[in-house]
């Protein structure tokens, strides 16, 4: 089903450009405005320039495209001669513990999620979708990847890539968050094809970057009149691949912070919960101790509303009262928005995509910050979403609300660049 080729990335040459540590940034939609001086002052050719352009709505996606185009032609990108997969390990502490996350770089064909190939699991905003687009159609490059994942139980695909990793890595950089980032070239053809086949039967789960999955999707539809073959380069996408059973595979909460809303009263917003849900309070020093839901069952939330906090449980059965399919009705996400948001708070789909009342926080800590300010209801802290329950949704053909999943840590955007020509064939 997966249809996987290498790829002639374009790369920071070391010896013309920084240190990687000063090339490097975080994705666009994670990095404040404070942020992305600091990664700008760090070298004049931080990717942060051209993948989150700034300056006037109408010229800035031109700039950035002219940037982009004076790097290639100083030969501070340079584009590899061979094709290659790109190992990726990502180095990261959480917990206390050091972990790994493993994966691999290629082009992966196109496909728009009812064929069945490549697959969401969750729903979108529309601001992204129309940033992305414009700054695609004006560079003509993919700066950074997809984060999608596949089943292996076996481990199959990462054992080819077992002999590269004994040596050192050709390229490496670190982010303030200290993540270590770190990337090796697969170009042997006979283990490229091994690992081509091996995906051949597998379904690819996007993971994180719907928005730019998307926007390729987009671009590919615009530029297929001026393809000469079905090869074309603009039928594939940039992804970063890793198996759903990789141990450095972390997913963790996004929170929810409802603010806003006029006429809200907690004494009775409670009164409406307990319809469906035990309600529980707590102390504060229990609370603060949880950083969290007190239960892993679904259903179960931490509320915080005027400095006093809640255990909020769906009582068994009542998720048969959520909307939707079955499949949906298991998750606490899904429950979330349907029983409390939706139906007790009416904050409907279209006001979620908007954020008109809803806020998404991944620190817990901040998220129970903010339920102390006057102009914040609610804040609902989650458990985080399984990686077999995301797999179980896609395969359903369904999609979860928006920053249902936090995959930590987040891609590296300027590791591998890959230019979207239709006259080039893979």
């Amino acid at each position: 089903m997966a249809e996987v080729m290498p790829v002639r990335a374009l790369r920071y040459d070391p010896e013309r450009a920084s240190p990687l540590d000063a090339l490097i940034a975080p994705p666009y939609d994670v990095v404040s405005e404070t942020e992305r001086a600091a990664l700008a002052a760090k070298s004049p050719y931080n990717i942060v320039r051209v993948d989150l352009p700034q300056g006037d709505p109408e010229q800035k996606y031109t700039n950035a495209a002219r940037e982009l185009r004076r790097w290639v032609e100083e030969g501070i990108l340079r584009r590899d001669a061979v094709p290659s997969f790109y190992r990726y390990h990502q180095v990261f502490s959480l917990g206390g513990k050091e972990h790994t996350r493993k994966g691999f770089v290629s082009r992966v064909r196109l496909r728009r999620f009812e064929e069945g190939v490549v697959l969401p699991h969750e729903r979108t905003l529309s601001g992204p979708r129309l940033d992305r687009l414009a700054l695609a159609r004006a560079c003509r490059t993919n700066l950074s990847q997809v984060f999608a994942v596949y089943s292996d139980p076996g481990g199959s695909i990462d054992a080819e890539f077992s002999a590269l990793e004994s040596r050192s890595p050709e390229m490496e950089g670190r982010l303030g968050d200290g993540v270590v980032h770190r990337l090796w070239r697969l170009t042997d053809p006979a283990a490229q094809g091994r690992i081509a086949s091996a995906l051949l039967d597998k379904r690819v789960y996007i993971a994180d970057g719907h928005h730019r999955y998307e926007t390729m999707l987009a671009i590919r539809d615009e530029l297929r009149p001026q393809a000469r073959s079905p090869r074309s380069s603009i039928e594939y996408g940039s992804m970063f691949l890793t198996s759903m059973d990789d141990p450095g595979l972390v997913i963790l909460p996004t929170h929810r912070v409802v603010h806003g809303l006029p006429g809200f009263d907690l004494a009775r917003f409670l009164d409406r919960l307990r319809a469906r849900f035990d309600v529980r309070e707590l102390s504060a020093d229990t609370s603060t101790r949880l950083r969290g839901p007190p239960e892993q069952r679904e259903g179960c939330y931490l509320l915080a509303a005027q400095g006093r906090f809640f255990s909020v449980a769906l009582r068994p059965g009542e998720e048969d009262a959520a909307p939707g399919p079955v499949v949906l009705r298991r998750l606490d996400v899904p429950i979330l928005h349907t029983l409390i948001l939706e139906q007790v708070l009416g904050i409907d789909r279209s006001a979620q995509e908007r954020q008109t009342n809803l806020r998404y926080l991944k620190d817990s800590k901040t998220a129970l910050e903010e339920s102390r300010r006057p102009d914040v209801q609610a804040v609902f802290l989650l458990n985080p979403t399984r990686i077999e329950q995301l797999k179980a949704v896609a395969d359903a053909g369904e999609v979860m609300p928006q920053k249902s999943t936090f995959f930590y840590p987040k891609l590296a955007s300027g590791l591998l660049l890959d230019p979207i020509d239709p006259l080039e064939e893979v």
